[in-house]
């Protein structure tokens, strides 16, 4: 089964905040969740895929750059887009289709917004999707805490399906580049 590891907006702005905006939860963890699945992604061929959004540092170094602790792979290809979902108006889904992916492994930020969007846009596209449970963070709404919005979308997003194709959440520290939804949907 061809895969692909998706890192969105993982931005340096984004990650470290600014004067109008806080760090994203746990940037340290996240950072280095990040580059471990990197570096086994590499280390088993898998395609690294980074999205950028454009509202990030106005589209402009070195905000809008990935952040730099980041271990961005040579050959990683990097879209950029302009809306919360990484599919809109980007050449993401043409390309995965043309690569023949079926699995997506997802990370990044933020958790409401642009993962939550990507993680259901691949299902209903006719990906399988592993969201890693430890690899996406964001920030404090004036509702909740971070950490709470990232516990309610590893809950809502475990399971999550549009017919054929659906969403699990696992840990960083699985194998998380074994897809186990087969395995599901011969029990179903």
């Amino acid at each position: 089964m061809k895969q692909a590891l998706l890192v969105i907006d993982t931005q340096a702005e984004l990650v470290e905040g600014n004067e109008n905006e806080q760090p994203v939860y746990n940037k340290e963890r996240l950072l280095n969740t990040i580059n471990t699945l990197i570096e086994k992604a590499q280390q088993s061929d898998i395609e690294v895929i980074f999205i950028r959004d454009l509202d990030v540092a106005g589209g402009k170094s070195p905000g809008f750059d990935i952040h730099p602790a980041i271990h961005v792979p040579e050959d990683s290809v990097i879209f950029d887009k302009r809306a919360t979902n990484s599919f809109y108006g980007t050449p993401l889904l043409g390309y995965l289709r043309e690569k023949e992916i079926q699995h997506l492994v997802i990370m990044g930020c933020q958790t409401e917004y642009c993962i939550d969007t990507a993680v259901r846009t691949a299902t209903v596209s006719g990906f399988d999707v592993t969201l890693v449970k430890d690899g996406h963070s964001t920030t404090n709404s004036p509702v909740l805490p971070a950490e709470q919005i990232i516990r309610h979308h590893n809950k809502t997003l475990h399971g999550h399906y549009n017919v054929d194709n659906f969403s699990i959440v696992r840990e960083a520290s699985e194998d998380v580049f074994s897809p186990m939804h087969d395995g599901y949907r011969a029990e179903a």
